[in-house]
């Protein structure tokens, strides 16, 4: 059985941490006015995810 993971966004990135996340099943945005300005326009908190690799 093969199980075909979808990218994110963050499959565009080149910070390994990011793209270690680049499969999860989460709508992740790098931190940037795009990330933002999705949150303010659907009155949504931003959770940030700091991390290292």
């Amino acid at each position: 059985m093969t199980t075909e993971r979808k990218a994110n966004r963050l499959i565009q990135e080149k910070s390994p941490y990011l793209l270690q996340h680049a499969h999860n099943p989460v709508e992740w945005f790098p931190w940037g006015d795009e990330a933002f300005a999705k949150a303010k326009s659907e009155n949504k908190p931003v959770f940030v995810s700091i991390g290292y690799s």
